[in-house]
């Protein structure tokens, strides 16, 4: 890379349609008032399908120097999450595609290796906890994406930074674990607010700034969070929307907040406080959500999926739902995966050099006109369509059925069969505009098959008032 000051140029966000209310939570256990709602993926989705979600919107025809991606609920172990972001991405071969798994704080790793490489860092986690837990309530799911960069395109760029470190028992998951344990809140608080405190401090002065006009605070630890935004923060406080911590995706979700509002030359101070506190400081150089790409983050008014507590357990794994008496599945086979790459995970077709035909998935002899080998790949992850006929499954093999299965004939040619996602049945017709969206089709012996949906444009408006469970 040359010497040029690198920042950010893009970002982007994304929250999944599902909610989990505080009054279902509070209904299904016998508790008491619990309010708001937090956000939950999918039983379809993890947090490599949410990271390419977020992070498909931040293409260009240049590159990323890298992608490295941060999460605490890696799909696997032994083996890297990052490659298939960037197999669905259509990066190709070249470049590095890291995982830095397993705490929070990996959320600071992948942002400082980012800015380094002019790269793409993903954020994305699937938080829960055990039933009636505060991580039960106050978790989220959350994916977010920022692009650095360099020259007039950075539109903030970090002039402070510091970090404290200690190693106290706060919070801890054992290898395999469905749920982190707690230690008593008190002692949490009164370790953290020190570290804080000291690297707010130093991240200032390297700024040599007395005040950021932005603070976000991240934190896993709730009390900690709201202490340190008001000794912080103040008014100046950015809290993102109230969708729940969202683990590695926490910080930047909020960061993605701040940049939405802030004005040429003001700052923001962003604490992500996990074992410790890093802190940043950045200088926005572009208008108000200047680098926001794809949708904005969801406001209270945002048309969303209410999901009932025992789906949500279903969808967990923590209850196991008798399934349609079907066989299930085969595991995905390894090299003919391999062979299909940029069909299998970047959605690639091919589209005839003679007369246009467009084939899904690539075909290598024109089903039109006969013609061999003469063929443009085609990408069509990014491609609009409408449903030209569908069916609804009911004994399919599904850990949510019914099953939607629909012919999706493309704008610009192309016409496939698809599995519809986050839809009720009643959402779907004839002439439905669908998108396609990055999915888990099934796991099958420790095998995770990727694959894309199609996803009802307008799906959202027509289940908003739809209750599952």
């Amino acid at each position: 890379m040359s010497s040029e000051r690198l920042g950010i140029v893009s970002y982007a966000t994304y929250v999944p349609v599902g909610r989990l209310s505080g009054a279902e939570l509070s209904a299904a256990l016998g508790s008491g008032p619990s309010r708001g709602s937090r956000s939950l993926a999918s039983y379809d989705e993890d947090t490599t399908t949410m990271g390419v979600e977020a992070a498909r919107h931040l293409l260009d025809e240049r590159a990323p120097g890298a992608l490295y991606f941060a999460t605490t609920a890696p799909a696997y172990a032994d083996k890297t999450n990052a490659t298939a972001i960037h197999a669905a991405l259509d990066l190709g071969h070249s470049g590095l595609a890291g995982d830095i798994v397993g705490s929070a704080r990996g959320a600071t790793l992948a942002l400082g290796a980012a800015e380094a490489s002019a790269g793409i860092a993903v954020f994305s986690d699937l938080r829960s906890g055990r039933p009636g837990s505060g991580d039960e309530r106050g978790g989220g799911d959350a994916a977010v994406a920022i692009r650095f960069g360099g020259g007039a395109d950075a539109i903030a760029t970090i002039i402070g930074r510091a970090s404290t470190s200690a190693e106290f028992l706060d919070r801890w998951r054992t290898p395999g674990a469905f749920a982190s344990d707690l230690w008593e809140e008190r002692f949490g608080q009164e370790v953290y607010l020190p570290l804080i405190a000291a690297a707010v401090g130093a991240a200032l002065a390297d700024a040599a700034v007395e005040a950021a006009d932005h603070v976000v605070i991240s934190c896993p630890h709730a009390r900690v969070a709201a202490a340190a935004t008001a000794a912080h923060g103040g008014d100046r406080a950015v809290v993102g929307r109230p969708i729940g911590y969202s683990g590695c995706a926490d910080a930047a979700l909020k960061l993605s907040a701040a940049l939405d509002i802030a004005k040429p030359s003001e700052t923001i101070l962003i604490v992500n406080a996990v074992d410790g506190a890093d802190a940043f400081v950045f200088r926005v150089g572009g208008e108000p959500g200047a680098g926001r790409r794809g949708p904005a983050l969801p406001s209270g008014d945002d048309p969303v999926r209410q999901v009932g507590y025992a789906t949500y357990l279903t969808w967990r794994g923590l209850i196991e739902r008798e399934l349609p008496r079907r066989p299930e599945p085969d595991r995905p086979a390894g090299p003919p995966s391999a062979r299909s790459e940029a069909w299998k995970f970047g959605f690639v077709g091919s589209a005839c050099d003679n007369c246009g035909r467009v084939h899904v998935p690539p075909k290598r002899v024109c089903t039109n006109c006969g013609e061999t080998d003469r063929m443009q790949r085609r990408r069509l992850a990014e491609s609009r369509g409408r449903v030209a006929t569908f069916t609804v499954d009911r004994l399919a093999y599904s850990p949510s059925p019914p099953m939607i299965d629909a012919v999706v004939d493309f704008d610009g040619g192309g016409r496939y069969t698809l599995e519809v996602t986050d839809a009720a049945p009643e959402a779907i017709a004839i002439g439905v505009e669908v998108a396609m969206t990055f999915r888990r089709l099934y796991t099958s012996g420790g095998v995770h098959n990727y694959f894309w949906k199609a996803k009802p444009v307008a799906a959202a408006d027509a289940t908003a008032a739809a209750k599952e469970g």
